[in-house]
């Protein structure tokens, strides 16, 4: 008998009190259902019309029905409750199953989790609290995600190794469609890291939930044009050339195409059907798309609306409806049939399209902007980095703070908070004892950490943000020198605006902050964990990849996004106070660190084709274009250098180098190791201090040889208290210069030693890249591929 099963274990409580009453709750739910319709109970469920009540109303329902029809008042709260308790075995038990929509509204069954965990699947839900507890997610969260799962069994069925990707992506859409998205997705992550689903599901239900790419009827239908023909003309067009392009480009193409152009000249000219534009509509619609509608904060706070000219004058949307018109025309001749009814006048003349005005005014923009932040960069490199190690004492020292106590870190006193059970375990809390304002130190932390490390690699690089985003592990690949073996680190960047990948050497600044970021990031795992990330420009999902950007967010590791990166850089100049020539703050862009790299490195020296190679570069012009001089500087000063060399230099050198010539250049960087480190004097250069290196500026010394500089030291020591004692006085002035070198050469191995922490990046080889595959010149390596 079902009542008999439901009193028994595991369905009973442990409680009397609550066994009374849930055998009370139990017989009233069985009576109440006995009457409905149906041959089973899941019948004369759905057939009471409780779906429809909802996971409240319903026991009002049963309760008139267990009254009689002639009752017209409202149950008590101690039946509602009875009424609850009698449902939970029967939920438990699998003997009704209610929809997920019901499960999931508002005044859900209480203490469902604790009887699903004790008599439908101990076992899951005992890994489910283990993985909970260690987890440095909030309270709350934690257990609305274990509500959700214990939902999902009832609703379902099986225990929960039995959920499958499917369910929990109806639990998403039930909770997306109530407004409460953002909150439902942590339960999946626990299911994930459970290993519930197979190795093929997505790491994160993200990938469900992002909007993919949409197709090019979807892409012009948005804006909803009237002109039925030309809507499929556009579509055709768009189609046409979509093999040629990526997707953020078709995107904007069917913005400039859609909205920009054809919307707006059905807005201001109704019924218009035809490409062939009238001179004064032409006119009028490049007057429009010249300027743009801008909000506007006036003095008392109020909002307005106002146009200005946009940066570009409208060149870039007129420049896609002047590629529609000639390319029509084009594929009019070869295809009349399809294309001819369509082929019309240009209304846009090759000498509008002029960009020199846009392109002199951009110039001047940008090199405004490198000259006015140029010479703040050392100030904000400081602010990061100062602000990092702060954070980094402020949560070491609370950590270590009974709660409650007052500590001093990182310039600031705070007191240890006392933590309640809601929460975050994991995490290091404190509160101003001034204010009494609670702040979260860990997260401070974590972005004084990441603003560091995001401000060191882009200055030290000058990549693109989007490619900061992209580095990964596998980025880090090595070059062997043919003859030494010396092993010189490289930085593969992967291609974010081009289709060309490039290397850059890892100097030893930019070694320290990759290093410091992959321990952070590995911690006490081999190797660094892999995340997925979403092109936001493609609309796609990227393979999973070890990122050097990435963090902890609850149970899965995410990537740190662009917009992040932004949003820390902005948090990291609001603490410097730095401000521009008007007085205002000074704001960086993450692009500004590409702009002052090429222009530092021009400055000092670099060539403009190398600093196009490293920049990444198509073409010249846009290298130069980074450097805020004026390129009549460029070309007179290039020009007069090789006037000068040419001058200076026989003819000779500038035919093609022969073998024994190459050796010999190759062999100067080998000759350049000497015993205390390596000799920084130039190609085809003697020696100035007869290899007297401990004299020697040019000497860099190597830390491992430390021991030698300090046996040199010693002997100049003991070599001058002779001649002293002898009364060679003449020789006691050389060794005295000798041993000035040597103590300056033992101070700068400290240095070297102090603010390098040796840290072993584990570079992959290419056997061991997954998810990318990468073609690299044979000349780069000597090892077999």
């Amino acid at each position: 008998m079902l009542l008999e099963r439901l009193l028994a274990p595991p369905f009973t409580s442990q409680s009397a009190r609550n066994q009374e009453g849930r055998e009370a709750g139990l017989i009233k739910v069985l009576d109440w259902l006995e009457d409905q319709p149906g041959a089973t109970w899941q019948e004369r469920w759905l057939a009471s019309g409780a779906e429809q009540a909802g996971n409240v109303a319903w026991r009002q329902t049963a309760s008139r029905v267990l009254r009689g029809s002639e009752w017209t008042g409202q149950a008590s709260w101690g039946e509602f409750i009875q009424l609850g308790r009698g449902l939970l075995p029967l939920l438990a038990a699998d003997v009704i199953r209610p929809s997920l929509a019901w499960m999931f509204n508002p005044g859900s069954i209480k203490h469902l989790i604790t009887e699903m965990a004790r008599s439908r699947d101990p076992d899951g839900f005992a890994k489910l609290t283990d993985l909970a507890e260690k987890d440095p997610a909030n309270a709350n969260t934690k257990e609305a995600a274990l509500r959700r799962i214990a939902g999902l069994l009832a609703a379902k069925g099986g225990t929960v190794a039995d959920i499958a990707v499917g369910d929990c992506l109806q639990v998403v859409q039930v909770m997306a469609a109530r407004g409460r998205r953002d909150t439902s997705l942590y339960f999946y992550q626990m299911l994930h890291a459970l290993g519930v689903f197979p190795t093929t599901a997505p790491r994160t239900v993200r990938v469900f939930a992002a909007q993919g790419q949409v197709g090019i009827e979807g892409l012009i239908d948005r804006y909803d044009l009237a002109c039925r023909p030309v809507r499929d003309l556009l579509v055709a067009y768009l189609r046409e050339r979509q093999p040629a392009l990526d997707y953020a480009t078709l995107r904007s193409m069917s913005f400039g195409l859609g909205r920009m152009f054809w919307k707006d000249l059905e807005m201001h000219h109704p019924g218009i059907s035809s490409l062939h534009l009238e001179p004064d509509v032409a006119a009028a619609w490049k007057r429009r798309v010249a300027r743009k509608t801008i909000t506007v904060t006036n003095p008392d706070g109020t909002t307005s609306q106002t146009e200005a000219p946009r940066a570009d004058l409208g060149m870039n949307y007129m420049s896609m409806v002047r590629a529609f018109y000639l390319d029509i025309a084009q594929w009019a001749m070869e295809d009349p049939l399809a294309w001819g009814p369509w082929a019309a006048p240009c209304p846009i003349r090759d000498a509008e399209m002029s960009r020199r005005k846009v392109h002199a005014h951009r110039k001047s923009r940008m090199d405004q902007r490198t000259r006015e932040r140029l010479p703040a960069l050392p100030a904000l490199v400081t602010a990061a980095d100062t602000e990092r190690k702060a954070a980094a004492e402020r949560l070491t020292a609370a950590q270590q703070t009974p709660p409650g106590q007052l500590f001093t870190a990182g310039g600031q006193t705070l007191r240890a908070a006392v933590l309640s059970k809601h929460t975050l375990a994991a995490k290091t809390w404190a509160e101003d004892p001034e204010s009494g304002k609670r702040r979260d130190l860990t997260l401070e932390e974590h972005r004084a950490f990441w603003s560091w490390a995001g401000v060191e690699v882009l200055r030290h690089t000058g990549i693109r943000v989007e490619e900061l985003a992209e580095l990964s592990h596998h980025s880090l690949v090595k070059y062997r020198l043919p003859t030494t073996g010396e092993l010189v680190p490289l930085l593969q960047i992967a291609p974010s605006k081009t289709d060309a990948e490039r290397l850059l050497v890892i100097s030893p600044e930019l070694a320290d902050v990759l290093s410091t970021i992959i321990s952070r990031v590995r911690g006490s795992k081999p190797t660094l964990p892999l995340v997925v990330s979403y092109d936001i420009h493609e609309r796609v999902w990227n393979p999973p990849m070890p990122l050097l950007f990435q963090h902890r967010h609850g149970v899965e590791n995410r990537p740190i996004t662009v917009h992040t990166v932004r949003a820390l850089l902005n948090a990291t100049l609001a603490a410097t106070g730095l401000t521009d020539g008007s007085g205002r703050p000074l704001n960086y862009t993450p692009h500004d660190f590409r702009r002052i790299f090429i222009t530092d490195a021009i400055l000092n020296g670099m060539p403009p084709p190398i600093a196009q190679l490293v920049a990444g570069h198509k073409a010249i012009t846009t290298t130069m274009g980074y450097k805020a001089v004026y390129p009549e500087e460029v070309i007179n000063g290039h020009r007069a250098f090789i006037a000068r060399r040419r001058a200076t230099r026989p003819g000779e050198e500038y035919r093609t180098p022969t073998d024994g010539e190459w050796d010999d250049f190759l062999g100067h960087f080998e000759r350049r190791k000497v015993a205390h480190g390596t000799c920084g004097r130039a190609f085809g250069t003697v020696c100035i201090h007869e290899h007297a290196c401990v004299r020697c500026a040019l000497l860099r010394p190597d830390p491992a040889q430390r021991h030698r500089l300090a046996e040199v030291r010693d002997n100049l020591l003991a070599r001058i208290a002779e001649a002293e004692q002898e009364g060679w006085l003449g020789e006691v002035e050389g060794l005295r210069v000798s041993l000035a070198g040597a103590e300056q050469k033992l101070a700068q191995v400290d240095q070297i030693t102090t603010q390098r922490t040796t840290i072993d990046l584990g570079i992959p080889d290419f056997s061991r890249i997954a998810g990318r595959h990468v073609t690299t010149k044979r000349h780069l390596t000597n090892e077999p591929p």
